[in-house]
């Protein structure tokens, strides 16, 4: 069994940074591979198959949140990909 490893980062970032942040995720998706690191910690990840993909969006007062949830397991899973579709528009 192998061990579990961690990595979390949060920091107060802009819009710009963020999406820059979330394109250098497409182009490790697209390639299978995602290395992330700061100060020393370091994970890498090799996303591929079918992947298990969540999106939650929140709104309370003048708070907003959008959280992005992507798991697969290191075995190919037998389920054919989901029909569902999600919209995004800007």
């Amino acid at each position: 069994m192998t061990a579990e490893k961690k990595f979390l980062f949060e920091s107060l970032q802009d819009s710009e940074t963020i999406g820059n942040f979330l394109k250098s995720l497409i182009e490790g998706f697209e390639s299978g591979k995602i290395n992330l690191s700061t100060n020393g910690d370091e994970i890498q990840l090799s996303p591929h198959g079918l992947l298990n993909f969540a999106v939650k969006a929140k709104t309370k007062g003048e708070s907003n949140k959008i959280t992005i949830k992507i798991e697969w397991k290191e075995t190919e899973p037998s389920e054919e990909a989901s029909t569902k579709t999600l919209n995004i528009n800007s």
